[in-house]
């Protein structure tokens, strides 16, 4: 190691140095007995943060021992900076002009000395340490996951079979008390109308490669397996685990170059392979376990198949040049092939099983004139099916029936089922077989799981939804109109119409279900719908080739969300609308955007005017005998309306519902609810039960009743917080600021998505800027500016405390929004963000922005009534606190390759910039990966 690498740790004051003497030697559980012994966390989590702890330290030591040695110094300092209640004692420090606080006793000494050591490290050992401390990040993620696993376990250990419903299924929990409230009959009727449709979007939130990804999930495997392990067992399990750290510190967080949309539509393959094709009919058995007793999977379930996923991977074209036609065309043939692959694999497995003799269970007659079908379609598929199963019917006859399902997925026109009903209607015939031959346990079990799945997921895996800005639409009939159809249109025109005709491809070739919702960015009138119509109806020469289309609205503006209704009423005078009504039972979806209303309008005013268009859409939709559905497009992040799902469906309106809840998933958030297969049973059976639930009269009552309760409250807040986020957006030379101060230029190279970080109409200013980049920089800068700010001006002019209490107990709506701030909030740190705002040499803005943190932050603990953020949540509040060492030493990484770039990038090499660009986006990378939920 250099002298220049040597000398921070010799600057360290002798108390210090007493400490990092001893942290060297220390045993890695002996580290997670000392600073952080103050913080109470489960004993299984610690175990496994102290294990992922010395692993990694041992890996560090093979790669340098003196990686390793400064990783345990800059994590002391870290450590004994963040000692004592978070955030406390940073409003009181003096700082430089860089942000750092000036030199003291206790915790700001420690951050200081972090902070020259990080500044004197040669660059490329400060990028090796980032990997170190990036890599923890995913294997303290890895312990989180697994003890929420263990937990739901245990609790399910804890349930008696004897009880009337399963308290840790909150789905067979809502529905009791349905019952309770409604009656057996309306229950079931609502039950009957369930369905949770998450739509998979590409948006680029996902900070880490999928060579990453693939690691992670090694290991996590071999975290799960150790405790049934001992003995060489075991040791092998840890020799497997130091493999995969070794490699995980070795890789590039950083992947290469960015994924096509055709390679992001594997995020979605993959997630269904590894968890949602097995879980979802699962999570249906767990249901009718509970209300069918001993009689479940011995007659016809109770669970319909609610679970129905869609996507915009390959679909999404606003604002991203790289989502084609064809690139829709080839989205959807994936996604085709291995969905019936899927199906014809399984059919297999089940029809290797059925091994019943027909002399024993004998086969309807309904069975036998379909083995007569089945012959009469390939002699080649019977012939090979009665080689094995001459005495077994039922057997015979699924073999044929997978053999189908291959020949669906070559194309075979003579032999392939043409539609996933068609498949539906033959399984169902086995299973009346095997029912009515006394078999009831192979009719409803192993059959009746692939009805669950082909119900569930069709052939098409995901229904596809296709998205495009009504200026685009405007600009393309206009050229038509200048030009002609058969003129010369500009290339985005002919895209449009070749959209048109790929959505009536897919629909004559997979199925309509798989593509018939085209969503209109910026809906600012009912002439919007109209011209998607109009252009699909120009792209074809036939009219009876045009495919069906539900046009969905998407009102994400500040006014088109107060504007809405007379968007809505005007739609229904549309021809091509009420044709389309009558065709569907008057079912309309309505999209509603929760990030650029949230942008546009701050957090507080988006929530709030997004719950009263929500309110009047629902009236409306009454009034009109209309079956609506609310599309909610969220993201992960707070500040695009994230949080915990379940708690937000239950805060929505009365009527605003009605069984059917659809929301938009993306990056983080899709791994963290459906990569591992009981944390996706359990948000799914969450959001199902919230989903039920919402319509239960009492639910129904307290949002009605609390929203006028407080409705003044509402007005006062929205108004203050309204105009203090405007004043600071508007403050002259803010932009540019919030791009200097924030690594904002530099998140747009990360090559997480196909998606560009600005839409392709001419994006000039903040107002063109999508939102997640927004959200993005502001949480790498620790200050998550997005979420919160306004609401503690909001609060301090309001002034009545008790008022603010009184709502945060008894308004479901502001009680989930204020819980959502204070996880926010939890993730800044009042010291680093200092250090970031210090970049951008204008004092005015940063004391207004960090004053407004420390405001909220006030305000929110004490309507809570916590002594530090999440200090009532007794593992998040927790975990948090363990990261934040850890993430300071990423953030203050970044901040120095940030000052230097900022200050020094005109003289700077062009290797020296590329150098200090790897260590940013490296830092992305892993403080993405600290805090979670990032976008």
């Amino acid at each position: 190691m250099t002298d220049t690498a040597q000398s921070p740790a010799r600057d360290v004051s002798s108390r210090r140095r007493a400490l990092l003497a001893e942290r060297l030697h220390a045993t890695v559980a002996d580290i997670a007995e000392g600073p952080l012994s103050e913080i109470e966390i489960p004993e299984s989590l610690r175990d496994n943060i102290a294990l992922f702890q010395r692993l990694e330290r041992r890996v560090l030591k093979e790669y340098d021992p003196k990686v390793c040695e400064l990783f345990d110094i800059l994590l002391a300092d870290a450590i004994h900076a963040n000692e004592g209640n978070p955030g406390t004692t940073a409003a009181r420090e003096e700082v430089d002009a860089q942000g750092v606080p000036i030199d003291a006793e206790g915790g700001a000494g420690a951050f200081r000395d972090a902070v020259r050591l990080i500044d004197e490290l040669p660059i490329d050992r400060v990028e090796v340490l980032v990997r170190a401390f990036t890599s923890f990040f995913h294997l303290a993620n890895l312990c989180e996951e697994n003890y929420r696993v263990e937990t739901l376990h245990d609790r399910e250990r804890l349930v008696s079979i004897e009880a009337d419903v399963d308290p840790s299924n909150e789905l067979t929990v809502a529905f009791r008390q349905l019952i309770d409230e409604v009656g057996v009959e309306e229950a079931s009727e609502l039950l009957e109308r369930l369905e949770v449709h998450p739509v998979f979007t590409a948006h680029p939130t996902e900070a880490r490669r999928r060579a990453v990804e693939g690691k992670i999930r090694r290991i996590g495997k071999l975290l799960a397996e150790r405790p049934r392990l001992g003995g060489s067992d075991l040791m092998e399990n840890e020799r497997h685990m130091l493999q995969e750290i070794d490699a995980l510190v070795r890789t590039s967080p950083v992947a290469v170059s960015k994924p096509t949309p055709v390679e992001e539509a594997d995020t979605v393959i993959d997630i269904f392979d590894n968890t949602l094709f097995d879980t979802v009919p699962q999570i249906y058995r767990r249901f009718d376990a509970w209300v069918l007793g001993d009689g479940a999977g011995l007659v016809d379930p109770v669970c319909p198949a609610f679970f129905h996923p869609g996507s915009w991977i390959g679909s999404d074209r606003d604002g991203n040049p790289n989502v084609t036609a064809k690139v829709s065309l080839q989205v959807a043939a994936k996604y085709y092939k291995h969905m019936v692959s899927k199906l014809a694999d399984k059919c297999y497995r089940v029809g290797r099983n059925l091994t019943l003799e027909a002399k024993y269970t004998k086969p309807s007659d309904e069975l036998l004139n379909l083995w007569n079908h089945q012959v009469e379609m390939s002699e080649e598929f019977t012939s090979r099916a009665e080689l094995i199963s001459a005495s077994e019917p039922h057997r015979a006859v699924m073999l044929v029936m997978a053999d189908r399902l291959r020949a669906t997925v070559r194309r075979d026109a003579d032999t392939m089922y043409r539609s996933s009903a068609e498949f539906l209607r033959d399984l169902r015939v086995v299973q009346r077989s095997l029912d009515a031959a006394g078999a009831s346990r192979a009719a409803f079990g192993p059959v009746q799981t692939l009805i669950w799945q082909t119900e569930s997921f069709g052939f098409h895996m995901v229904e596809m939804e296709f998205r495009q800005h009504s200026v685009v639409h405007t600009r393309a009939l206009e050229d038509i109109r200048a030009n002609g159809i058969h003129g010369e249109l500009a290339p985005m025109t002919r895209e449009v119409l070749d959209t048109f005709r790929a959505i009536g491809t897919i629909q004559k070739r997979y199925s309509q279900k798989m593509a018939h919702r085209y969503i209109i960015s910026f809906t600012k009138s009912a002439q919007n719908v109209a011209d998607v119509y109009e252009l699909a109806q120009l792209a074809f020469a036939h009219a009876e080739d045009v495919p069906a289309l539900d046009v969905i609205p998407l009102f994400e503006q500040l006014e088109d969300l107060e504007g809405c209704i007379d968007v809505l009423n005007d739609m229904l005078a549309l021809p091509a609308v009420q044709k389309r009504l009558a065709e569907t039972g008057r079912r309309l979806e309505v999209m509603l955007g929760y990030s650029d209303s949230a942008k546009d309008a701050g957090p507080t005013t988006a929530t709030l005017a997004l719950h009263r268009a929500q309110q009047r859409i629902a009236e409306w939709a009454e009034v009109n005998d209309i079956d609506l559905v609310l599309m909610h497009g969220r993201g992960g992040a707070v500040g695009r309306g994230g949080g915990p799902a379940n708690r937000a469906v239950l805060a929505q309106p009365a009527g605003s519902v009605k069984c059917f809840f659809k929301v938009t998933e993306q990056g983080e958030v899709i791994f963290a609810r459906y990569g591992n297969p009981t944390l996706a049973q359990r948000h799914v059976e969450n959001i199902a039960a919230a989903t039920l639930l919402n319509s239960a009269p009492s639910v129904e009552r307290t949002n009605t009743e609390m929203t006028e309760r407080y409705a003044e409250l509402a007005g006062a807040l929205d108004h203050v917080a309204h105009e203090t986020y405007l004043d600071l957006l508007h403050t002259e030379g803010f932009a540019p600021w919030f791009s200097i101060v924030t690594p904002l230029t530099e998140v747009g190279l990360l090559p997480i998505g196909s998606r560009p970080a600005k839409r392709g109409l001419g994006a000039t200013s903040l107002d063109d800027l999508r939102t997640i980049p927004w959200v993005f920089s502001w949480s790498q800068a620790r200050v998550n500016l997005a979420a919160w700010y306004g609401f503690g001006s909001a609060c301090e002019a309001y002034g009545d405390l008790d008022m603010l209490r009184s709502a945060y107990r008894e308004w479901p709506l502001f009680s989930t929004f204020v819980d959502n701030l204070e996880m926010s909030i939890a993730k800044t740190d009042a010291r680093i963000a200092k250090m970031y705002l210090a970049l951008g040499d204008r004092d005015d803005l940063a004391r207004t922005v960090y004053r407004e943190m420390q405001l909220t932050r006030s305000w929110i603990l004490a309507i809570v009534g916590d002594e530090w953020p999440l200090e009532h949540r007794r593992v998040l509040g927790r975990a948090v606190r363990i990261r934040d060492p850890y993430v300071d030493v990423l953030s203050l990484a970044q901040v120095r390759a940030l000052r230097i770039v900022r200050d020094e990038g005109g003289s700077l090499s062009e290797e020296a910039k590329a150098k200090y660009l790897s260590l940013i986006l490296a830092t992305v990378t892993g403080v993405s990966a600290g805090l979670q939920n990032t976008g």
